[in-house]
């Protein structure tokens, strides 16, 4: 998996908003969570509530179901991570300024790009093809109409036939079943 990969694997949605995770950040910046954490809270100024925000509790569970781990409930956490908007990694590179953190902030800047445009194409595509499958069964659903049409109207008309033969044999039998009058000399009983 290439970097971009990695950095889009660790953006999680929460709130409605694309988000990273304060240690998953430090990680990437290397340095410690309770490092990058402190050089945030030492310019909380610079990250209003639409760039940084804590994890409530119910947040931090519905984020950790999304992982199948082994390690304990709090998963090494002893806090309520935070998390770091679009606006607030790109922030987090005018307080960490480090050459790797410059870097690390270009490649996560990248990431957050790549997932916009895929969320601004992909429900074209989805909705073009969703039309396109509509289309799909409509006309295989006329077909079917068409089909059923044609076989009721052969049925019908062999019903029909069917009615029409069955008089016919049932005026024959009348017929048949009539005494019919002796032909020649009658011999009294």
């Amino acid at each position: 998996m290439n970097e971009l990969q990695v950095i889009q694997s660790k953006i999680y949605e929460i709130r409605g908003q694309k988000v990273m995770i304060d240690r998953d950040l430090a990680e990437m910046y290397d340095v410690p969570t309770k490092v990058l954490n402190q050089a945030v809270k030492r310019n909380i100024d610079r990250f209003p509530s639409d760039f940084m925000f804590q994890l409530t509790d119910k947040e931090l569970e519905d984020w950790r179901s999304q992982f199948v781990t082994s390690n304990s409930i709090k998963m090494g956490m002893r806090r309520k991570p935070y998390a770091f908007s679009e606006l607030g990694v790109a922030m987090l590179s005018s307080v960490l300024n480090s050459k790797t953190a410059i870097q690390v902030n270009i490649n996560i800047m990248r990431a957050f790009v790549v997932i916009r445009q895929m969320l601004i194409t992909s429900p074209i595509s989805k909705t073009t093809m969703l039309q396109q499958e509509l289309k799909e069964l409509k006309e295989y659903i006329e077909e079917v109409f068409a089909d059923y049409n044609d076989i009721n109207a052969d049925t019908r008309l062999q019903l029909e036939l069917i009615n029409k033969t069955l008089a016919e044999l049932q005026v024959q039998k009348r017929l048949s079943d009539r005494p019919h009058n002796p032909v020649g000399f009658i011999k009294p009983k």
